[in-house]
């Protein structure tokens, strides 16, 4: 199922999610008590489509907002915090004008504060201008940023990756959120009108708006809107983000079954079903460092005419990326005299990933003897078209992609892909054990605020916080520091709870020193891990894939990127 589509049914589900129903009462009620104005012989004298302005300015600010975020990360680094308190202040200052806009204007005036902008705003806001319709859409932005697995997904993979593509599929998630909204604002407003509660300008209604408003605020300001939303998926009640991630889990099941239908044997006359015209390869893009090269640069147009090249998309800390270099390896080593060069582009997933040392201690670790080049800023990603590590394309002698296979597997299929274009017959291809996708029950799960789907008590929070592992359930305990790549245990201990099915499991830490993290099975055997470099540890291993879980104890200043499994 195409991601397009599932970010649009996202967005329709994220309007029912636990997090925005605190919030949901401010949209509908800004839509409401500004649907008409009337005279004191009850005739309407001004109409405006309130619902509509609404919805389009929160539409705007959740774009802004997204593209800004990613901004902000990189290169501002403006705390997430930021953008919470500033909805907050928005929604109580709109609150009290609601409430108290009279009062407010004459408590302004002799305070000094009168100025235009003020005196704009404060009157703006009485009269229900354009202009507070919008503000009040856009203080939202960020709030409703926070709700869907899908949303992180495209933040966090498809933006970075491709930004076109990105914001195809960020616009998708926006239009199914407001179309939702404003059919529920909609249907409000025609109900309420219906009854006349708006009548009195300044009546009930419009007062207990003010009080909601006020309150949410408060709650958003002080995080208690993130504690009712755990408190409702805690009780048990519907949670639509379980959607999502069944879809999620549909669309990743099909590519794994396209894994499995490339793993089956083939003939020799098959090969050529393999090949296809792909057009021209791109050429390596702003590279950010050489290894293997003897400080030179390569390119992949120096080979064309002269060798076949295997440009294979990795990152260091992917388990899954790891299990192909043992067959790059070998293809190199049986085929580089015979016409075959394989370039590894290393397109990084993690911030300490784009460090060259950490790179060239991989490629030594991993003894690693082709070429590899950093793409540290994705830019011959970009030019592939490329969402996956691994992922590896062949380019023929004239220079044009023929084949490309996408994560582990199909190693059978590629050498003799290999062998057909390097026109050589009768030698035995490697053989090494394919991974069985099908024992793998566990998801990929990372621990950092952007793309946070699975551990509950973190969910929507960023910064400083004091967790308590939660019954059997994937959790972390002990005070830790979320930030939108990794969480940092902050106090002396932190702990994680972590049930999952799978034959191995490999957690990616960083520390800025050696130090030891335990690993408690479920049978109370115990092991220590020394964390003395920036990448991916293997902290549990079985024959057999089976549901079971671990304990990790962590000391302070280590931080977890992510956990996956094979």
């Amino acid at each position: 199922m195409s991601l397009l589509f599932i970010s649009f049914i996202a967005g329709v589900l994220t309007v029912l999610a636990p997090c925005i129903l605190p919030v949901l009462p401010v949209v509908i009620g800004r839509s409401l008590t500004t649907a008409e104005e009337k005279d004191a012989g009850g005739n309407i004298v001004k109409k405006r489509n309130t619902p509509l302005i609404v919805c389009v300015s929160l539409a705007i600010s959740i774009f802004l907002f997204t593209i800004l975020l990613k901004v902000s990360t990189l290169f501002i680094d403006i705390p997430q915090d930021f953008w919470k308190y500033l909805s907050a202040t928005i929604l109580i200052i709109f609150g009290i004008l609601t409430l108290f806009g009279e009062v407010w204007a004459v408590f302004m005036n002799k305070l000094g504060l009168n100025t235009k902008s003020n005196i704009l705003f404060s009157k703006g806001y009485k009269e229900k201008s354009l202009k507070g319709d919008i503000i009040m859409g856009a203080a939202l932005g960020p709030v409703f940023s926070t709700c869907s697995p899908t949303y992180f997904i495209i933040l966090a993979t498809v933006l970075p990756a491709s930004l076109g593509k990105g914001i195809v599929y960020l616009l998708a998630y926006i239009l199914g959120l407001c179309l939702v909204l404003f059919g529920i604002s909609v249907i409000g407003q025609k109900f309420v009108n219906k009854l006349n509660i708006l009548a009195n300008p300044n009546g009930w209604f419009k007062r207990i708006m003010g009080i909601i408003f006020i309150l949410v605020g408060i709650f958003i300001a002080t995080g208690y809107d993130k504690k009712f939303q755990t408190y409702i998926l805690d009780q048990g009640f519907f949670d639509v983000t379980k959607i999502e991630q069944s879809l999620l889990e549909n669309m990743e099941n099909k590519k794994e079954d396209s894994k499995k239908e490339s793993n089956e044997e083939i003939s020799d006359s098959d090969i050529k079903k393999l090949l296809y015209k792909g057009g021209p390869a791109p050429e390596i893009s702003s590279p950010d460092g050489f290894i293997n090269t003897n400080n030179l640069p390569i390119t992949v147009r120096e080979h064309i005419g002269k060798k076949i090249v295997l440009l294979d998309i990795w990152t260091y800390s992917c388990i899954n990326c790891k299990r192909t270099l043992p067959y790059l390896n070998d293809w190199y080593a049986k085929y580089k005299d015979q016409g075959l060069e394989i370039i590894g582009l290393h397109t990084p997933e993690f911030i300490f990933e784009h460090k060259i040392e950490n790179v060239a201690k991989a490629v030594k670790d991993e003894n690693i003897l082709f070429p590899v080049v950093l793409d540290n800023d994705y830019s011959t990603w970009n030019e592939l078209g490329n969402q996956y590590w691994p992922r590896k394309y062949i380019i023929d002698l004239e220079g044009n992609i023929v084949y490309d296979h996408i994560g582990e597997g199909a190693y059978k299929e590629t050498e003799k892909v290999i062998q057909h274009l390097l026109n050589i017959k009768n030698i035995e291809t490697s053989k090494g054990k394919e991974v069985i996708y099908k024992d793998i029950k566990t998801h990929e799960t990372y621990f950092g605020f952007s793309r946070n789907e699975y551990i509950k008590n973190t969910l929507g929070k960023i910064g400083l916080h004091d967790l308590k592992i939660q019954n059997n359930s994937l959790s972390l305990g002990g005070t830790w520091n979320i930030e939108e790549e990794y969480a940092e245990v902050a106090g002396d201990k932190g702990e994680i709870y972590f049930p999952f099915q799978a034959r191995n499991m490999y957690l990616v830490f960083s520390s800025p020193f050696p130090q030891k993290v335990k690993i408690t099975d479920e049978f109370n055997n115990t092991k220590e891990i020394l964390i003395d470099k920036e990448t991916l540890y293997e902290v549990y291993s079985s024959p057999d894939s089976k549901k079971t879980f671990i304990k990790v104890e962590l000391p302070k200043g280590v931080k977890v990127f992510a956990a996956t499994f094979g």
